[in-house]
């Protein structure tokens, strides 16, 4: 979720816009059985989440965890939804004096090896921070909703305004970016926090990098890690024309970070990218641009090579293709998929349309596969403009939110309504996922999934390793010495279970 996607959402809550004709409008006719189905509505109970957006974690148990700006108090909340549609609030924000444990996260968040998941709050805390009131919070929240500030944004020096969550590193520690502030460019900086535990329960915030304009200002998003064991990035502005950047971020041990720019945008054949990006199968990276080329179409989706060699993959036409692309996932069947906040076919948003599905190829051939619709007053209500990226749950199935839309609830989110949460089932079979997905040999790593019993058989690359079953969705198991890089399988009564990405073996 960037800074501009929050600044739509906060007009969006008091917008009066007028509702044209309430119709569904039916998904194009893929090439296999897909459907979409309305999970969860928003803002129809006391206290709900409003506007969902932000990262979506999996979590041992195998629910969905994930963020809303808004709702709950009014502040913003966290809360898990099972893959069925049963949603719990688990924390509501500014439930301490002044705000302290942080106001309006929109970064979602990010499950850590401890059960626990870490998030941010783009404001709050009390201090000042330009124009808001306080530059946000790392936080720390376990599954039973026991919420712990790791550290608080105070004065803008470190950075503000975090609006993604920070990501598990090769080392055991956390690493991400905040927007603004980083004095004194107030162009974002990048950090590290190592959460503390045993005789050290203190967290350690180290800042690793400022921002200056030209290396890059206001980064987007997450970062990632690559495969190499480097963090990627991009910022929305800067650059040698201003109009943002692709990083890489090498963490040297016991030397200083060193941040390297790949690829500079330049506003009119690269217009500014959005959001985090995501490594493919391949090695390369793929990533958004919001703003269009040259004044026309809608957006850009772009491939970059870990050197920094850049290809357009498609450009959006702004209308039928959708406008306003959010960053992608890579599914099981090699295909990314991605949302568009605005653009589509339905007219009931106005001239700027409600959003669309998408799947495009690793060679950039695209297809939109649903067109988000408002509709209100109805338990069919599909639900409006995307605002944050989708998850691929172990089971297959595609889940994410759109920040409006819906049956109406209460009064603050009429006449556009609070969300919902949906899932899209595009007929992919259940898989694993390891957490993390490098390790050397003799470290723990946890696999999420499904159908785990007392039989179950890990597999690194061929190599077996020891494994302990806690649960149908979550077993651990120790990299075994000898294990080569490769993908992880997961052998149950029912059958064999293949990770969704290769496990790195590191030495």
């Amino acid at each position: 979720m960037t800074p501009v996607m929050m600044t739509r959402i906060k007009n969006y809550r008091t917008s009066t816009m007028v509702l044209l004709a309430l119709t569904v409008v039916a998904a194009a006719t893929p090439t296999y059985a897909q459907t979409y189905s309305v999970l969860y509505t928003f803002g129809n109970r006391t206290g709900d989440p409003n506007y969902p957006a932000g990262v979506i974690a999996q979590g041992r148990d195998g629910a969905l965890y994930t963020t809303s700006p808004f709702g709950g108090n009014g502040e913003g909340a966290v809360f898990k939804i099972a893959p069925t549609g049963q949603l719990k609030v688990l924390y509501n924000f500014c439930s301490q004096a002044n705000c302290a444990d942080g106001e309006q996260p929109f970064s979602g968040l990010t499950l850590r090896l401890d059960d626990h998941f870490l998030g941010t709050t783009y404001i709050g805390a009390g201090t000042s921070c330009g124009e808001q009131l306080g530059c946000g919070t790392i936080f720390d929240i376990t599954p039973t909703g026991i919420l712990t500030t790791l550290y608080t944004f105070t004065d803008g020096t470190a950075g503000g305004n975090p609006s993604g969550p920070p990501i598990l590193g090769p080392d055991g520690s956390f690493y991400g970016v905040a927007s603004n502030a980083g004095n004194p460019s107030n162009c974002g900086t990048l950090y590290k926090i190592t959460p503390g535990s045993g005789a050290s329960p203190t967290a350690v915030f180290t800042l690793l990098h400022r921002f200056y304009g030209n290396n890059g200002c206001n980064p987007n998003g997450p970062l990632v890690l690559g495969t190499d064991g480097n963090f990627y990035g991009t910022t929305h502005y800067g650059g040698t024309a201003g109009q943002g950047v692709v990083f890489r971020l090498s963490m040297i041990p016991y030397k200083a970070p060193v941040l390297t720019v790949l690829a500079n945008f330049d506003g009119a054949s690269l217009p500014n990218p959005n959001g985090p990006l995501i490594q493919g199968s391949d090695g390369n990276f793929y990533g958004t641009t919001w703003y269009p080329r040259s004044g026309e179409g809608g957006g850009m989706i772009f491939k970059i090579t870990p050197t920094g060699t850049l290809t357009v993959l498609h450009t959006l036409n702004g209308t039928t293709d959708g406008l306003l692309p959010l960053s992608l996932l890579q599914a099981t069947d090699g295909n990314f998929y991605g949302v568009t906040a605005d653009g589509g076919t339905s007219s009931n948003c106005g001239n700027s349309g409600c959003g669309t599905l998408f799947q495009i190829t690793p060679t950039g051939s695209y297809s939109v596969l649903y067109n988000f619709d408002f509709t209100t007053g109805s338990p069919t209500s599909v639900g409006t403009n995307p605002g944050a990226t989708q998850v691929q749950h172990t089971n297959g199935q595609l889940y994410g939110d759109v920040v409006f839309g819906g049956t109406n609830g209460p009064a603050d989110c009429n006449p556009n309504g609070c969300g919902v949460f949906y899932s899209w089932d595009a007929g992919l079979p259940a898989f694993v996922s390891t957490v993390p997905f490098m390790g050397k040999a003799g470290s723990l790593v946890e696999i999420l999934g499904q159908g785990f019993d007392s039989t179950t058989t890990v597999s690194f690359n061929g190599t077996p390793a020891t494994a302990t079953v806690v649960s149908g969705t979550y077993l651990k198991a120790t990299v075994p010495s000898g294990a080569t890089s490769g993908f992880v399988t997961v052998t149950t009564s029912s059958g064999t279970l293949t990770s969704n990405k290769r496990f790195i073996v590191t030495q």
